[in-house]
């Protein structure tokens, strides 16, 4: 089950909310678990079983990390324990294959794939999962005691199958006492409409034409403006579907009580690759800094090191996307230059004006998309070839038609990426004479966009109605759109 079905919007999702709120409080976790379970089960039966097997060994591994009495290297022990099931599950279903694969290649043996499909959201519950582990070893975070409360964070439905990934210690204390008042209901119904409009509105018809254009019989012979008008278009598909998915789920949380962290931050609107990774899924490279980068040695043990742990960790990054070389190429081709960038190139950088450096962010992002594509490393090179002209046709008949058919689309696509609350005091400073004034929009709201108290009546009343019209609108269309859709892909199976 995904979000962007009728069968979630209409019966699933109604309904857990009716059951969760007529639940008395000491059940409320139970009922989330119960309800997960389905949403699960509905897509995957046979993996709720790894999942709790999952669950409960980490709990276990948990309750034995915070017994009393025991060494440094007992607790060591547990943890390397923990780590090993986790890691070991994960591997086993999302790189067997791919390793016989390879190991068949090379030595020319014929070892039989497992064949096995790879679990919805492995890779996201897992790594929740040993962020509690690792957490709790450190002694950032206390044990969870009460089984059922630790598998609603494992198994919690709104970031289960596509993040964000939730470290433990950040809704520790939500799992145990939780409050939802109108406003905050609110809030995270207005969130869940902006992201299912993004998803199923801007990234399903977008992903349209990159379907067209990537099936193209001859990728080497794309013409120029078609090939770029293709990459384009998955960068913004990819954008909008995983920031659409994180804006549900983080509304969905907000409905049941639960604050997650951001994912996303206007990445389009970077200025450089460090930039870019610091606003692109953001939750994961989070994770990484966290559980490999700083354990590695981080910054602190010379510039080599820093330069070896980065590398690694973008290694790491690839693969965790999927399991075939173009994606350990990807985390490679992002990790030489984040590591340029920290050598030398963002002092280059930092001279240039920000459109150039917009630019330049842009077209490494781009090039970086056509890697993380296609599996076939054939066809990433092809595909390159075209977008700089190797077949030196610049344009045809066909991509004028695409460009001219597309075009209202990716405007809005373009308009919605940009950091426009910036842009409005950008503006009105400039209108100004360079005086630093607040925008009607800072007056009323907050920093995250929310309505202020005290802002005064006629905004407080009319404000909110605009913005509840707004979303019903929006929420209306994607209804509408999904009642007649062909096209409603889910990008995350590969995780």
């Amino acid at each position: 089950m995904v979000f962007s079905s009728l069968l979630f919007l209409i019966l699933f999702l109604p309904g857990v909310l009716i059951l969760y709120y007529l639940s008395p409080r000491r059940i409320k976790n139970l009922m989330l678990f119960l309800a997960s379970l389905v949403f699960y089960a509905w897509g995957e039966p046979i993996y709720i079983a790894l999942m709790l097997f999952s669950t409960l060994a980490d709990y276990l591994f948990g309750l034995l990390l915070d017994k009393k009495g025991m060494s440094g290297r007992s607790r060591k022990t547990v943890l390397i324990a923990s780590v090993i099931v986790n890691l070991g599950v994960l591997g086993f279903f999302k790189y067997a294959d791919f390793l016989i694969a390879n190991v068949n290649a090379v030595l020319g043996t014929a070892i039989p794939p497992t064949d096995l499909p790879l679990p919805i959201g492995i890779s996201f519950y897992t790594f929740q999962s040993m962020s509690y582990i690792i957490d709790v070893y450190r002694r950032d975070s206390k044990a969870q005691r009460h089984w059922i409360d630790f598998a609603t964070f494992v198994s919690l439905f709104p970031q289960l199958v596509a993040g964000p990934i939730v470290r433990y210690n950040t809704i520790a204390e939500q799992l145990k006492d939780r409050r939802v008042d109108a406003r905050m209901f609110a809030e995270g119904v207005r969130r869940f409409c902006i992201g299912l409009a993004k998803k199923v509105l801007l990234a399903n018809n977008i992903g349209l034409l990159w379907n067209e254009v990537s099936a193209a019989d001859s990728l080497s012979g794309l013409p120029v403006l078609t090939a770029w008008l293709g990459i384009i278009a998955f960068a913004f598909q990819i954008y909008y579907d995983f920031s659409g998915y994180s804006d549900m789920a983080i509304g969905l949380g907000l409905m049941f009580g639960f604050r997650f962290n951001e994912n996303f931050n206007k990445p389009y609107t970077a200025v450089s690759m460090t930039d870019f990774w610091r606003r692109w899924h953001i939750s994961l490279g989070t994770w990484f800094r966290e559980y490999v980068y700083i354990p590695l040695g981080g910054n602190r043990k010379g510039m080599t090191k820093q330069l070896r742990n980065i590398l690694i960790v973008w290694l790491l990054t690839g693969i965790w996307h999927g399991a075939s070389w173009n994606f350990l190429l990807w985390g490679l081709y992002f990790g030489v230059i984040l590591i340029a960038e920290k050598l030398f190139l963002l002092r280059l950088l930092a001279r240039l004006p920000r459109s150039i450096r917009h630019l330049y962010a842009v077209l490494l992002i781009l090039i970086g998309w056509v890697l993380f594509a296609f599996e076939n490393i054939g066809d990433v090179a092809a595909y390159i070839s075209a977008m700089f002209g190797g077949n030196g046709i610049w344009f045809d008949r066909h991509s004028l038609y695409l460009l001219y058919t597309n075009a209202i689309l990716l405007l809005l696509l373009v308009l919605g990426s940009l950091e426009w609350r910036n842009l409005i005091r950008s503006a009105q400073a400039r209108l100004n004479g360079g005086i630093q004034n607040r925008t009607v929009a800072d007056d009323i709201t907050g920093n995250d966009g929310t309505l202020k108290a005290g802002s005064g009546k006629s905004a407080s009343v009319v404000l909110p109605l605009l913005g509840f019209g707004w979303h019903a609108v929006l929420l209306l269309m994607s209804v509408a759109y999904l009642v007649d859709a062909t096209f409603n892909p889910f990008l995350y199976f590969r995780f």
